[in-house]
């Protein structure tokens, strides 16, 4: 891994971080030859903000995540941190992430990520625009006496 490729590899994990199980799995049914090198575990994670996302770092809450790591029968290793309890959503992305790494890419990153962020960006944009339309702008009015 390169650091060239090192935001290429945050941007494919992180897709499939957020990505629902059930859309993962139709998009990669079948898992690749590979080895278990950290069999999925449950925990949480400390999310942290911040006001106006400049101001100062609090505790916002705790999220469940599972995390995994598979190695490729070629040698590649993948790791992956998923939101939410499903193993077999972190072993999925932990075998994408290994995959990622191989001459397969380019054709894995068309068939499954890229269905996975057109997808993301839609559920985005309609939530976008549900926020908009609840959106009141106030303004104030100059009368006559306020000269």
């Amino acid at each position: 891994m390169t650091d060239a490729s090192l935001p290429a590899r945050k941007s494919w994990m992180a897709t499939l971080a957020k990505s629902p199980p059930a859309r993962l799995a139709a998009l990669l049914p079948d898992l690749p030859p590979h080895t278990v090198l950290r069999q999925p575990e449950i925990g949480a994670v400390m999310v942290r903000g911040r006001v106006g996302g400049t101001g100062a770092a609090f505790n916002l809450g705790e999220m469940t995540v599972t995390r995994a790591s598979v190695r490729l029968a070629s040698g590649e290793a993948g790791h992956a941190w998923v939101q939410g309890r499903d193993k077999g959503h972190a072993l999925r992305a932990a075998a994408v992430d290994a995959l990622m790494q191989t001459g397969r890419a380019v054709k894995l990153a068309a068939a499954v990520l890229g269905p996975l962020e057109a997808e993301a960006r839609v559920t985005k944009d309609r939530r976008a625009a549900k926020a908009a339309a609840t959106k009141v702008d106030f303004f104030t009015m100059v009368r006559g006496e306020d000269k």
